[in-house]
């Protein structure tokens, strides 16, 4: 397998921070957009099947868990809120209610975040992507 990712056709690269991002955070290779970026839950695949670019260079490190935590605060505060000014529900069942949300938000935010902090390093040339940067392959620098 070569040690740098295979050309590209510029139409097939995203057109700014932003095309690269929801790429990231869907789930999809940021600089071709065609297949996955995970092997598994939080685990990028190596290598890009289609553009063989090498997904072993991030260094997302905590920041994804930070983004997820950060998220679920700020979405969980008025849903607490409204459930203990509006509901006539016992304190333990709002506590289990409340819980049971937050770590199915936090679950569901982690891949997303981990995706989008990835496509953010390799768009902006960041750690291992030095001096590979996306916004520079894209002709955008």
């Amino acid at each position: 397998m070569p040690s740098e990712a295979l050309p590209l056709d510029r139409a097939m690269l995203p057109t700014g921070l932003g095309a690269a991002l929801w790429r990231g955070i869907r789930g999809k290779c940021p600089r071709c957009g065609e297949t996955h970026l995970f092997a598994k839950f939080l685990k990028p695949v190596e290598r890009c099947r289609l553009c063989s670019q090498n997904w072993t260079l991030h260094a997302a490190d905590d920041f994804p868990p930070y983004i997820s935590i950060l998220l679920t605060g700020h979405i969980m505060a008025p849903v607490i809120i409204e459930l203990g000014l509006h509901t006539a529900l016992p304190g333990w069942a709002m506590m289990l209610i409340v819980a049971v949300l937050a770590v199915v938000l936090l679950v569901s935010l982690l891949q997303p975040a981990k995706g989008g902090v990835i496509a953010l390093q390799w768009w902006l040339g960041m750690h291992g992507f030095a001096g590979r940067a996306g916004k520079a392959e894209a002709g955008l620098t």
